[in-house]
């Protein structure tokens, strides 16, 4: 019988907490190893199996190394403020110093605070570690028929379990690396590896898709949970929202070899979207704390952006599908908030560019940039203005746009709280919070601004008042099924449905529907639209990716980046002037970037045992 050495805790579980107990049972050890077939035997045991297959589940958003959030701080809407420090993700980046031996995104993601994971345990290289993922789930499919368990029903629901979680680590690894091979079982020692492949992204995609129609066709698999004990557990919804986000890959240019499968897409996310009706989902619309967050247009927005799903059987958030079930205590109001000239505060991080504040339309539905061409210059300093539109003021920037802006970014004049007093933000040259570009300085925005999508307006870095931590990530809420479905609908020629799709998110925040567009208008529409519901959600960094063709770059969108230079005039106005961040093209966005390199070691190994080069393009 072939042994495995596993750690087995000697406590009692004493809850049927999945994630929070069941999973101690296999973390620590007084004594040693079982076999398998000891560890079936118990259902406790069987349980802490399955908790296994849980972990590295990355936190995102500020856990990442340094604290930074470094998918979004990686794309066109944000510069960050660390970019002067040596050896730091973001210089290394910015400088184009990243190889396949060593990149930071791929090495350090998810290392801070808590580990960045369900378990605690720090998620380090994202290829390893998301197969070590999928070797648990495929480990645990191979023996949970003949465990013992509590009941049927909860052998069900661990197999649909199982399942879906496999298919969650493959979805996070097609998204950074691109092809992969499809495991669906462990490997014994000696087995012969020189078969193995990489296969399209089309037929991963089809795999993920299996093993969720698995889980939905699980009768014991709910569709939200209801218990806060069993937080992070996986749903049906969850299901239909990876099919949802991995077809929208799957048919996108980087991954589609030239196929069209976008109306393939287009149905799954049709369905993907009536399922999720269908069972009480919908998009959050009625402000429950007026007093914090008001009744204005973007109210409901910001109050579900920057506050934590409950977990109830009529939850006041129906709109989050996957949420993590951890709140690791970082401080947003010290790190990647306000940052400059406040007491209490440390870092700015990433802050959002002037080409992110473009994005937003104004009141009237106009965008204020021609979307075909935002820009008449490679560097970004001549904006290529809508001429339809006629609310956008250059000298007056912030006023009458998409109310999302505001529940996005702090722009010069904006109120905030701040040791129980209102303050105005004044990113003005001589202001409090001034615009600043001395390398070593990480207090100062880079940009002209600082965000606020994940603050709550309440939130005081005074000293004795309120703490505001980190939010647990929102992987997956319905807006974005919505325009997942708007952009396949689209690329498919349903431009009806898409509209109707885009539009009901639009409605939200009372910005005008879409009415006429069709073609490559309405997908540029649809796409613009991504960018500012999903902004600071790690969207744009994939998005910018799958719309390239394979032999693209990211030159023309993340090369060159700019600020707002503001300057205060005598009479109390202010002279608004674009300016690049940098004298030199960002590093990041060369054709090679578009996917994540295999570690050297890995790529080596993997062609030695298959004869196939196995690292991707430019690495």
């Amino acid at each position: 019988m072939k042994f495995i050495s596993i750690l087995i805790s000697a406590a009692t579980v004493m809850s049927a907490s999945l994630l929070s107990s069941c999973s101690d049972v296999l973390d620590t050890a007084p004594d040693g190893s079982l076999t398998m077939e000891e560890i079936l035997q118990d259902p406790v045991k069987v349980s802490g199996l399955l908790a296994k297959c849980y972990d590295k589940i990355p936190q995102k958003a500020y856990t990442y190394s340094n604290f930074e959030p470094l998918p979004v701080s990686l794309s066109d809407d944000a510069w960050s403020s660390d970019e002067g420090y040596s050896g730091l993700p973001v210089n290394v980046i910015y400088n184009d110093r990243q190889n396949a031996g060593s990149h930071p995104l791929r090495d350090t993601g998810g290392n801070n605070g808590n580990g960045g994971t369900a378990s605690g345990v720090a998620i380090g290289n994202y290829w390893a570690n998301y197969w070590g993922q999928i070797y648990q789930c495929n480990q645990f499919l191979e023996v949970i028929d003949r465990a013992a368990v509590t009941s049927e029903s909860e052998r069900s629901r661990f197999k649909a379990e199982a399942h879906l979680l496999r298919a969650f680590f493959y979805s996070e690894l097609v998204r950074w690396f691109g092809k992969l091979p499809i495991v669906k079982e462990t490997f014994p020692i000696d087995a012969d590896f020189s078969g193995l492949k990489r296969e399209s992204v089309y037929d991963v995609v089809n795999f993920i898709i299996e093993d969720c129609d698995y889980a939905l066709s699980c009768p014991d698999l709910p569709w939200r949970i209801d218990i806060a004990s069993e937080r992070m557990r996986m749903t049906k919804a969850l299901a239909w929202a990876i099919k949802s986000r991995m077809s929208l890959t799957a048919a996108s240019p980087l991954f589609n070899e030239g196929n069209n499968y976008w109306e393939w897409a287009y149905q799954i996310n049709s369905d993907a979207l009536k399922e999720l009706l269908a069972h009480n989902f919908e998009l959050y619309t009625t402000v429950q704390n007026t007093t914090v967050y008001g009744t204005e247009a973007g109210a409901a927005f910001r109050e579900l952006c920057s506050t934590e799903a409950d977990i109830s059987g009529s939850p006041r958030d129906k709109e989050t599908i996957f949420q993590h079930r951890a709140n690791n205590g970082h401080w947003i109001w010290h790190i990647g908030y306000i940052g400059s000239g406040m007491g209490n505060t440390a870092y700015c991080k990433a802050c959002p560019t002037q080409e992110l504040v473009d994005a937003f339309e104004t009141i009237d539905g106009k965008p204020v940039l021609n979307l075909e061409r935002p820009y008449l210059d490679e560097k970004h300093l001549q904006p290529n203005y809508n001429t339809d539109n006629t609310l956008y003021d250059p000298q007056n920037p912030y006023a009458n746009r998409d109310p999302r802006l505001y529940a996005t970014a702090l722009c010069n004049g904006d109120k905030f709280l701040w040791d129980a007093k209102q303050q105005t933000v004044e990113t003005f040259v001589g202001g409090k919070h001034a615009i600043n570009f001395t390398p070593s300085n990480r207090q100062n925005t880079r940009t002209g601004y600082f965000q606020c999508k994940v603050v709550a307006p309440n939130i005081d870095g005074g000293a004795g008042n309120q703490y505001g931590k980190m939010l647990p990530w929102k992987f997956y809420r319905l807006a974005e099924i919505y325009l997942n479905l708007a952009e396949a609908a689209a690329e498919a020629n349903h431009p009806a449905e898409a509209r109707a799709a885009v539009n009901a998110v639009r409605a939200r925040v009372q910005m005008p529907a879409i009415t006429t567009e069709t073609g490559e208008a309405l997908i540029m529409r649809i796409r613009n639209e991504r960018r500012v519901e999903l902004a600071w959600e790690e969207a744009r960094y994939f998005d910018l990716r799958r719309w390239q063709k394979p032999d693209g770059d990211l030159q023309e969108t993340c090369a060159w980046l700019t600020c707002m230079y503001i300057t205060k005039n005598a009479d109390g106005t202010f002279k608004y002037e674009r300016r690049n961040i940098w004298n030199k093209p960002r590093g990041g966005a060369d054709n090679r970037d578009l996917l994540l390199p295999l570690s050297t070691a890995e790529a080596a190994r993997l062609q030695s045992n298959t004869g196939v080069d196995w690292q991707n393009p430019g690495w």
